[in-house]
């Protein structure tokens, strides 16, 4: 019986450094990892709940400060000075995209050479034939904004006037996606769900990557707030993935997260859900007692959603610190022939401009039992982690994707 384990943790946005052609996507410059140090160093980070210089003695440990040395070719500052005890490097996105999905499924060897569909950065910027469609099909009485906009900021703007009229509020980002806000409550969170069923299928034919389902609540612009129940309706796969491999090999692939949403539920056995990054990482917990062989995959989505898209410096390096607190109990799980991979999908710098990802280099980070230390130096894809989770798992290997050896 294969009793190989392995773990992929995403820290969701945590991009250490500007990649070879961020230029394309106008990104020179965006460092995640680095620009946190950089202010928490500064003391531009200290509040009541956190002060100096970022501390994740254990993500250290993991060698995250090692690689971020050479994809941001400089040394950064951290409250300590630890040694790298695991296999660590960097690597570079082929997929044509700095979006979600494209960083996952590359992740797991299926790289996105196509370009997803965008809506352009104009108001409005749905074609209106496409917002017809969703009114009468959605029996709903129109929508509002219509418009590139920050989730947390469109809800000030029209979360009052979407609760008296019943309107939900429709807008995208610099990412393939199609988002709906809809209070819970009042427009009520099964109708919201239904209503992205269809616009999924409406904007189908524009190959759009995601609609996204956004519940609120509250009841002004100075308390609404997001709920845990985000829905994301992913286009499937082009292909098979990682998770199809171990799934068909008769192992378990264990979604703890939104990774369900992201892989459109292919190659799922089933999925684990939480609402902050700290419950995830409990969740994680009770599955490495439950689940012997096989995929625990989880992503932890604060990073991106409360921290990098809303230019959080402060709140994202806490959240690191929080996150590396945890490690050491993670490490007490671990069985003989388990692997621990840590990495990120895209980038999304909370000094940068706008509220969108960057384009920039993702960490790779192995540990386990039987990992030695080493420089995996940069990765010249993705997909290099899944083809070694594969060849680790002893399942078919992918189609693309360099073992690292460590």
């Amino acid at each position: 019986m294969n009793d190989a384990r392995a773990i992929i943790i995403v820290l969701d946005s945590l991009g250490v450094g500007a990649s070879k052609d961020a230029e394309k996507y106008g990104d020179v410059g965006s460092n995640t990892l680095g620009h946190i140090t950089e202010y928490c160093a500064q003391g531009k980070c200290d509040n009541h709940l956190r002060s100096g210089p970022l501390n994740i003695p254990n993500l250290q440990r993991w060698g995250l400060a090692a690689a971020a040395k050479y994809s941001c070719k400089t040394d950064l500052t951290f409250e300590q000075n630890i040694k790298a005890e695991g296999a660590y490097g960097y690597a570079q996105e082929i997929s044509s995209g700095k979006d979600t999905p494209s960083g996952h499924w590359e992740i797991c060897g299926l790289p996105v050479p196509y370009e997803w569909g965008l809506f352009p950065d104009t108001t409005p910027c749905f074609p209106k034939e496409l917002l017809n469609e969703l009114i009468t099909r959605g029996n709903i009485p129109g929508t509002l904004a219509n418009s590139h906009a920050s989730g947390t900021e469109v809800l000030k703007e029209f979360g009052e006037e979407h609760m008296r009229t019943g309107m939900p509020i429709c807008y995208t980002s610099s990412d393939s996606v199609f988002q709906i806000a809809a209070h819970e409550s009042t427009f009520g969170l099964q109708k919201l769900y239904d209503l992205c069923d269809i616009a999924r299928n409406i904007v189908d034919p524009l190959n759009i990557g995601r609609v996204i389902a956004r519940p609120f609540e509250g009841d002004s612009p100075s308390n609404f707030e997001r709920t845990s129940n985000r829905k994301d309706l992913t286009t499937p796969p082009h292909g098979p993935t990682l998770l199809d491999a171990v799934y068909d090999s008769g192992m378990p692939v264990i979604s703890i997260g939104k990774i369900s949403d992201i892989f459109a539920a292919k190659g799922i056995t089933y999925t684990v859900k939480a609402p902050t990054n700290m419950l995830l990482v409990d969740e994680l917990l009770k599955e490495m007692q439950k689940v012997e062989t096989g995929l625990l995959f989880v992503n932890l989505v604060d990073f991106d959603s409360k921290f990098g898209h809303r230019r959080d410096v402060s709140g994202y390096a806490l959240a690191l610190e929080q996150f590396d607190a945890r490690i050491p109990e993670i490490e007490s799980l671990l069985k003989p022939r388990d692997l621990v991979l840590i990495t990120a999908d895209h980038g999304c710098d909370p000094t940068w401009k706008g509220t969108d990802h960057t384009r920039e280099y993702v960490p790779v980070l192995f540990n386990g039992p039987r990992v030695n230390p080493s420089n995996l130096g940069l990765r010249d894809t993705f997909a290099d982690m899944g083809a070694t989770i594969a060849e680790h798992l002893n399942v078919r290997p992918l189609n693309h994707g360099t073992i690292c050896d460590f």
